[in-house]
């Protein structure tokens, strides 16, 4: 669903749609401290996105445990009340997709009431190599478009996260043009899911220094009409937000007028132009990484 009347208040238009908490492990920073960026940016407000526990503790060191979940509940609801009229905090989750493990997601989504819902693959995962990885490169990043495809087919994500990541595992063998036929057959399934996917700004961290993803499949997924959820992925607070103003641009160059995002998992497009003028810029080289 789409709607470009919802008031999000006070002129500001974008949110942060990526970001997480110390109960993942490997973030610093109180959710306070990430509304308190989102408000000097100019976001109208954050959408809290941490690691969901998974099954028989695959990938922990980087997630919540099961038991956590509560707390991590607890943490987003007291956040909202405390900045309530100044920035917006909902609640989402960032949910690994395994194959096999649809049912135990389908089951821990159902468990709260969250605004979002972020779909991921993560191929740098050291069991999701071990698994799936078989000695032949090429063949890797397909497999990675695949399962993309098929965590949209699920039905239980607005959105994919970091979509290309892929190209960072084994950067000095990405050929996009030698894969390109797999990964448009993925949008293909992917827009026929109806599922939104993310321009993440902290690929300009990676081995390969651009956005997730590339300008090149941004065209692709322009032509399908899948929409675009701009999230920095922010693990510290001074992220929130980060490179947003280029995000803009880039999705103007592939030819999208609007950049949406998720609250109560209904879909929220704004136009790009007038976003893009509501961001607030930092001060040269504040928050880029060091």
């Amino acid at each position: 669903m789409s709607s470009r009347d919802t008031d999000v208040g006070c002129g500001r238009l974008l949110y942060e749609t990526h970001m997480h908490t110390v109960l993942c492990r490997h973030a610093t920073g109180e959710i306070t401290e990430y509304a308190a960026v989102a408000e000097k940016r100019g976001l109208a407000g954050i959408v809290v996105t941490c690691h969901n526990p998974l099954p028989n503790g695959y990938g922990q060191s980087v997630r919540m445990y099961p038991e956590q979940m509560p707390e991590y509940l607890r943490l987003v609801r007291q956040a909202r009340f405390a900045w309530e009229g100044r920035v917006d905090v909902r609640l989402g989750l960032e949910c690994d997709y395994v194959p096999g493990f649809e049912a135990f997601l389908k089951t821990q989504t159902a468990g709260a009431d969250f605004d979002y819902l972020l779909g991921s693959v993560h191929p740098q995962m050291g069991e999701y190599v071990r698994t799936w990885f078989r000695g032949n490169i090429v063949d890797f990043q397909k497999v990675y478009f695949e399962h993309l495809a098929m965590a949209a087919e699920t039905g239980l994500f607005d959105c994919l996260s970091h979509p290309d990541v892929v190209k960072n595992v084994f950067p000095a063998e990405w050929n996009i043009h030698r894969i390109m036929p797999d990964i448009c057959r993925a949008l293909d399934r992917i827009a026929a899911a109806g599922v939104a996917m993310e321009l993440n700004t902290s690929g300009l961290t990676k081995d390969i220094p651009e956005m997730n993803p590339g300008l090149a499949i941004l065209k692709e997924m322009r032509k399908r009409d899948i929409p675009v959820v701009i999230g920095a992925d922010a693990h510290a607070p001074e992220f929130v937000g980060w490179h947003f103003e280029a995000a803009c641009d880039l999705l103007k160059d592939a030819g999208y007028k609007h950049a949406s995002f998720f609250l109560g998992r209904k879909r929220v497009d704004v136009e790009i132009a007038l976003a893009r003028k509501t961001l607030v810029p930092v001060e040269a080289g504040a928050g880029d990484p060091v």
